[in-house]
């Protein structure tokens, strides 16, 4: 489990397509116990520490991964936010996720607040239901609260220390994002539409 709260940002160092995975190999900005079979959330995917190598460490992502997320379109140099598995007794500073990313979204606009920005992100149908004014939605792996929500765009206030602290700060629209919904959300939606499909 996760908390959305990025850690720092992390950067591929090199990409290798085998025959049924891909393997990133991930410069981290922390690695200080880390074991192999470790969880660590990579733009908000929750991958398994296959080896490290003082501060590399390398992932093997399956093609189901792939399919869903933004993780496909990384290579050499690409920055990523990082989140280490929270610890029992950690401080719970956003809201849990488990790094299970139902789909990608496209940033639709980006507008600046000061030192801050507002971005609008198109959710795919498969998602729109569960995007609640006011709701969590993680982004690349970092917790935030749903502001407006017009039709399949909903929109995100971002403060400057997120800028700061993620790849948010760096994205364009167009970009896709790793969109994981609340788990809440999920389980509330899914039981309102089995009790009206059962009357």
């Amino acid at each position: 489990m996760f908390t959305g709260i990025v850690q720092g940002i992390a950067t591929i160092n090199a990409t290798s397509q085998g025959e049924s995975v891909m393997t990133l190999s991930i410069t981290l900005p922390e690695t200080e116990n880390l074991k192999i079979g470790a969880s660590v959330s990579i733009d908000g995917v929750c991958l398994t520490v296959t080896s490290i190598d003082g501060s590399n460490v390398n992932f093997d992502v399956i093609a189901e991964t792939l399919h869903r997320t933004t993780l496909s379109d990384l290579e050499m140099g690409s920055e990523v936010n990082f989140e280490r598995a929270l610890r029992f007794g950690d401080e719970l500073g956003g809201h849990l996720l488990s790094g299970h990313i139902m789909s990608a979204g496209l940033i639709h606009s980006i507008t600046e607040l000061g030192e801050g920005k507002d971005i609008s992100i198109i959710a795919p149908p498969s998602l729109q239901k569960y995007i609640i004014e006011k709701g969590f939605v993680a982004i690349d792996g970092i917790s935030l609260t749903v502001g407006i929500v017009e039709s399949n765009i909903f929109t995100l206030h971002i403060i400057p220390e997120t800028l700061r602290m993620t790849t948010l700060g760096s994205k364009q629209e167009g970009d896709a994002v790793n969109i994981e919904i609340d788990s809440n959300t999920q389980t509330i939606v899914s039981t309102v539409e089995r009790i009206l499909a059962e009357k």
